[in-house]
């Protein structure tokens, strides 16, 4: 595994510390396994969809949380005591164990919903970015001096 030095971007550049948190932070982090599988896609400008495939988790579940930019799904599987244990598999195929997976949001980006259908977890998200920085028109003004006379007659000078 390689490993990332970013010592230099924290001493040439200021206020990218939160970016290069960031990047260790993701370098650092590893999936032991690829389970549960996930898309990731976008949907619009500013919207986007995470889907994850939770084949044989009941919407009670599974959980959702976001803190500090951070979205969490986990999986939390309830024991099969409807058969009371008395289950035998000749194969068992079907993964059922407990899952986490974390993904990272950038700033503004909200959970706008999230549906399970078909054994797929569809998380909708959008950018909302503040009133204060969204682009905005600003007129220009003409001082009262520099505008131009219409009617105005120039005096003559006796």
């Amino acid at each position: 595994m390689r490993t990332y030095d970013f010592t230099p971007l924290y001493r040439s550049a200021v206020g990218f510390d939160r970016l290069a948190g960031l990047l260790e932070s993701a370098a650092a982090t590893r999936q032991e396994n690829g389970w549960p599988p996930y898309n990731i896609e976008t949907t619009g400008e500013n919207a986007y969809r995470i889907e994850i495939a939770v084949a044989g988790f009941k919407p009670d579940e599974l959980t959702l949380e976001v803190k500090e930019n951070l979205l969490t799904v986990t999986g939390r599987k309830t024991a099969n005591d409807e058969a009371g244990g008395e289950r035998t598999y000749l194969h068992r195929g079907l993964a059922e164990r407990d899952f986490e997976r974390r993904f990272q949001l950038a700033d503004y980006v909200v959970v706008k919903s999230a549906d399970l259908a078909d054994g797929l977890l569809s998380v909708e998200l959008a950018r909302e970015l503040p009133e204060a920085l969204k682009p905005r028109r600003i007129e220009i003004g003409v001082p009262a001096s520099a505008k131009p006379l219409i009617e105005g007659k120039k005096s003559r000078a006796a």
